[in-house]
Parts: structure tokens; C-alpha cells; sequence
């Protein structure tokens, strides 16, 4: 009886490890609910405007690419003590409505080498910094809407670049080859689009390593837009 019973102590006990064990974090979601000043990410309240800057549509994927990979800014890692995986994470180095005095914002516009990401990864682009700064001026919301993203618009310049630049460069360019890849180019960017592993990524398609890694998958139109411009040639336009 007392063998009987430590056999069954011990299969529990093995079962909570194990389903601890298997759990994967997905990064910038909270429970404490809310929007503005803290808590989890906001459904979708209205369509998209391009005088506004929303925290799920444009500036997680920008932190998700450049700050949150393995060895940066993750859950497990968390570099000098900086988890920047939720809403509520992030919003402590913010001063909502004051870019210039963001712990957040200050360095990313380093100059030297403690500027974030960290050499030698390259810096943000002047863009992306722009967006970082508006939506810190404007109030840091935890907001999100419904996107603007036209199908009709497939091109390389317009469409596929500004997709990559900000959910998948950070973690494939020459000084961050995530996988062995970059996208920082043209050039490499039509090899994986002739491959087939450009799609067949994005797209989360069974035998592909699904990316954005560690980020939200693209919408719909977002993926639908990569898709029509290989079918169209994969050209350089």
C-alpha cells in the first residue's frame, strides 16, 4: 500500500512538472486589463488613422524585431535587469506625452555604443524612431485598431520592404543573421521569395519555421500582399 501510493506521488508530482514545462510565454500580452496607463492589449476599437501611431499595430513589432529576441530584452534573459515584453514592461521606461525625457526613446537614438540595440546590430531606422517618438508624444496609449493595409498595394518598395523592415530585419540582417538569413536587401529578400521560404514563413505554413518569431503573426492582408508581389516576379519595384 505505502509503494502504491509514493508511485501515485510521484506520477503527480512529474505531471505538474511537465505541464509547466511545456507552457510557451507569448510576449506582449497582460491580465491586468485596461488600456492608456497599463494592462493587456485592447481589441480593435476603430479603423486606423494615419495621423495616430497604435501600440499593437506599429510599435510591437518594432520592439518585437529589435529588442525582444533571445539574449536582448526577453522574459527569460531580461539584459540589466529590462523586460520589455508587455505593455505594462514597457510603459516604465516612457513618460507618456514627453518623447525627449523616455528612458525608451533616449536610447535609441544613441549615437555611440550604448545605444539600443546594441552594435553590432544595426540601429533603428530614422522611421522607426519617428514612430517610437510620435506614439510617446502622443500619449504612449496601449491602443490598437483595425488596420489600413490595402491588397491592391504589392510592391517591393510600398509594401513588402516596410512589412520586413519592422517585423522581421531585426533578426535578419548581416549583423543578426537569424537563421543564416537576411533581409535587409533586395537581393537576399528574392532568394528566400524563389525558395519558397519567404511565404512559406510568413504564411506559418506546416514545414516552415513560422515568423515573426516570438511576434504576432501578419495579418492577412499583410501576407496576402507578399504573396501577390512573388506571383507578380518578385521585382525589385
Amino acid at each position: 500500500m505505502r509503494n502504491n501510493f509514493f508511485l501515485l506521488f510521484l506520477l503527480l508530482v512529474s505531471g505538474i512538472v511537465l505541464l509547466y514545462a511545456c507552457k510557451h510565454e507569448i510576449l506582449f500580452q497582460d491580465n491586468s486589463g485596461g488600456t492608456g496607463g497599463g494592462g493587456g492589449n485592447p481589441p480593435p476599437t476603430s479603423n486606423c488613422n494615419p495621423d495616430s501611431v497604435y501600440f499593437v499595430n506599429q510599435i510591437v513589432p518594432i520592439l518585437s524585431s529589435n529588442c525582444t529576441m533571445s539574449g536582448c530584452h526577453d522574459n527569460i534573459t531580461h539584459a540589466e535587469g529590462v523586460n520589455l515584453t508587455t505593455y505594462t514592461k514597457i510603459i516604465q521606461y516612457v513618460v507618456p506625452g514627453n518623447a525627449a525625457n523616455s528612458k525608451l526613446y533616449k536610447v535609441i537614438i544613441k549615437t555611440d555604443g550604448d545605444r539600443m540595440p546594441q552594435p553590432p546590430m544595426a540601429p533603428l531606422t530614422n522611421a522607426q524612431k519617428a514612430l517610437l517618438q510620435k506614439w510617446i508624444n502622443q500619449g504612449a496609449k496601449n491602443n490598437n485598431c483595425i488596420g489600413s493595409c490595402d491588397t491592391t498595394v504589392f510592391t517591393y518598395s510600398g509594401a513588402v520592404k516596410p512589412i520586413l523592415d519592422n517585423k522581421c530585419v531585426g533578426c535578419h540582417n548581416p549583423s543578426n543573421r537569424g537563421g543564416n538569413i537576411d533581409l535587409s536587401t533586395y537581393a537576399p529578400v528574392k532568394t528566400e521569395a524563389l525558395n519558397g521560404k519567404l511565404y512559406g514563413s510568413v504564411a506559418q505554413q506546416t514545414g516552415y519555421s513560422p515568423m515573426p518569431k516570438n511576434g504576432a503573426k501578419l495579418s492577412d492582408c499583410e501576407i496576402r500582399q507578399i504573396q501577390k508581389w512573388i506571383t507578380a516576379g518578385s521585382q525589385n519595384n
